[in-house]
């Protein structure tokens, strides 16, 4: 099955670059969020036996980073999840145009939000819930 992986990657013409999502909930909900309400697409999806390399794109940069939408099957992944979400850091940002705007948006999409948009010095913030346990960050210059 890895093999089906490198086979997917090399066949892709992309430069794919990775950055990587912990679930602690399941890929089909993340994806779900990714696509549906988020506005990603999805660049690879091979299956891994109970889970599968999925990876999601911006679809406003379909050339930039995939954000691999990792299951987190590995007993260290959960503790460094739990202890960032006890101390209240995100896992992963995302850099936005507009926080204030992204969040109205997400909202009537029907994201829900852990934290309002809030001013931060040079830049503004807010967290949504990305429905999979690991809080994710929008900024934004202020």
């Amino acid at each position: 099955m890895v093999n089906e992986v490198f086979k997917a990657l090399a066949d892709s013409t992309r430069r794919t670059i990775l950055d990587e999502l912990l679930l602690n909930d399941g890929q089909a909900r993340a994806l779900a969020l990714s696509t549906q309400k988020l506005g990603f697409l999805i660049t690879a999806d091979v299956p891994l036996g109970e889970h599968r390399w999925l990876t999601v794109v911006g679809a406003n940069e379909p050339d930039g980073v995939d954000l691999l939408l990792e299951p987190d099957g590995h007993p260290a992944s959960k503790v460094f999840t739990r202890a960032l979400v006890e101390d209240g850091i995100p896992h992963t940002s995302f850099a936005v145009d507009d926080v204030v705007a992204s969040h109205r948006n997400l909202l009537a999409g029907g994201v829900r939000f852990t934290r309002e948009p809030t001013g931060m010095g040079p830049v503004v913030m807010a967290v949504l819930d990305d429905t999979c346990g690991t809080p994710t960050q929008l900024t934004s210059p202020a």
